[in-house]
């Protein structure tokens, strides 16, 4: 059975259309003030992550389009889109734990914010690829927490810039 048979094409347009306006709005609003984000690493990693976020759910959105396309195929699609995607978030931990600032706090949880919907949109897809169509639940999951994520991390940074 196809994505398009099982109905999920309105939600996928939905999340689609939403993400990719809001990482508009987030480019637009980081340009801003890039000169001031730019010169420190964490905040332009965790940028990244931000956006490298949306644009998971702005891909898996856009695969669940593709006319015909099974479970099995969107969800090893979906798997490599969130190991793709998940260079991002393992660049913000990197940089987060290297900060040595002592005013620097909660790394570890701030970190594992950033890897939050990339997990759930692979744990999804696995499932999907196995064969259970429960994964498409748990993708439309990985695409709901995707974009208050990836706004929280982006609004963090453009706060931050400003302190």
């Amino acid at each position: 059975m196809t994505l398009d048979e099982m109905g999920w094409n309105e939600f996928s347009l939905g999340i689609l259309g939403a993400a990719a306006a809001l990482a508009g709005l987030v480019i637009v609003a980081a340009s801003v003030n890039i000169a001031e984000i730019v010169k420190e690493r964490s905040l332009t990693a965790r940028l990244g992550a931000g956006i490298a976020t949306l644009v998971l759910a702005i891909t898996a959105s856009a695969l669940a389009l593709f006319p015909g396309i099974t479970l099995v195929w969107y969800g090893a699609a979906v798997l490599v889109a969130a190991l793709l995607s998940s260079a991002f978030p393992i660049h913000a931990a990197r940089t987060l734990m290297a900060d040595h600032n002592p005013l620097s706090r909660y790394k570890g949880v701030r970190s594992a914010i950033n890897f939050l919907p990339a997990v759930i949109y692979a744990v999804g897809a696995v499932l999907l690829v196995v064969g259970a169509p429960a994964g498409l639940i748990v993708v439309a999951i990985g695409a709901i927490v995707a974009i208050p994520v990836a706004l929280m991390i982006s609004w963090i940074v453009l706060v931050e810039v400003l302190r």
